[in-house]
């Protein structure tokens, strides 16, 4: 199947992310949200992005230019997926939100289009079962920073036909990526391990069995993690680590999957991690310094 023209839906981190890398390799993409200023900040995220890969000189300035001239916007998914070979839905990780935007891209996309989810815990069937083409709905999981990770984690749904996950695993690699197929259960393989071995960090956290400076080192000098769990947990966002760690709980039944009452409280109080300013570190926009929050100092 040749896939040319691309939708992506969301222009989050994870969106833009999405829309970068398929128009750095020659893609038409079409990148939507109902929010023109969060298309305007995309563009501009994409573009300073780009300007650091020229200058890192892993691209030329006429990359740039063909890479921009690749992207359009739209602020209804109607039209934007009218034309589209397939559409990457990047949206907030919310099941009744994908629900709604799944059925919305299917009343309107072509009926050969693909339809795919960055998802990275949400059923890949049940959000399929919210369309007529359950066979043509995919997961094709990005990991963040998605222009510079090579993994794209590819997940089949029940019904999702084997010819379609071969056309993503073969658009993966056209994308640069490496491409692993995966079967549908909650969190997939990347979150169902990555996880709960950060929910463990901080039940480790909770009980006083070692401080935050002490876990993540720990496992950065030991285990050879490029950051520890509890910094990534901020990277990734506290309320997304307890959107998985809940889809875990509930989807498995078993209560090892239970998420750490200090991570619902941190979630409730509203420290989110990096987004928020403030999780197990203080995040001071500009400073790569980490300083571990006041709560957590002894």
């Amino acid at each position: 199947m040749s896939l040319k023209q691309v939708t992506v839906i969301g222009a989050g981190t994870m969106g833009n992310g999405i829309a970068h890398v398929f128009a750095q390799t020659g893609f038409k993409v079409t990148l939507v949200d109902v929010q023109q200023s969060q298309l305007d900040k995309a563009l501009q995220t994409i573009s300073k992005n780009l300007d650091r890969q020229v200058s890192k000189g892993a691209l030329t300035e006429a990359d740039k230019t063909a890479t921009l001239a690749n992207l359009t916007t739209a602020t209804s998914i109607a039209s934007g997926v009218s034309a589209a070979d397939i559409v990457v839905e990047a949206a907030t990780e919310n099941v009744d939100l994908k629900l709604k935007i799944f059925g919305e891209i299917d009343a309107s996309a072509p009926a050969g289009a693909i339809l795919a989810t960055n998802t990275s815990s949400i059923s890949i069937t049940k959000i399929a079962a919210a369309t007529k083409r359950p066979e043509k709905v995919i997961g094709m999981h990005f990991m963040n920073p998605v222009p510079v990770m090579k993994l794209v984690e590819i997940i089949n749904g029940y019904a999702t036909d084997a010819g379609v996950t071969n056309t993503i695993v073969e658009l993966s690699k056209q994308l640069g990526k490496i491409p692993c197929v995966v079967n549908d259960y909650p969190g997939f393989i990347a979150n169902k391990v990555l996880m709960p071995m950060i929910n463990e960090a901080i039940y480790s956290l909770y009980e006083s069995i070692a401080d935050v400076e002490s876990i993540d080192t720990i496992m950065k000098l030991g285990m050879a993690h490029p950051m520890g769990p509890l910094q990534l947990a901020d990277f990734i966002g506290l309320d997304v680590c307890l959107s998985i760690m809940n889809v875990l709980y509930y989807g498995y039944g078993n209560p090892k999957y239970a998420p750490c009452p200090l991570l619902v409280n941190m979630v409730t109080a509203g420290k989110l991690g990096v987004k928020s300013g403030e999780g197990f570190y203080v995040h001071t926009p500009g400073s790569k310094e980490l300083v571990v929050s006041a709560s957590f100092k002894k």
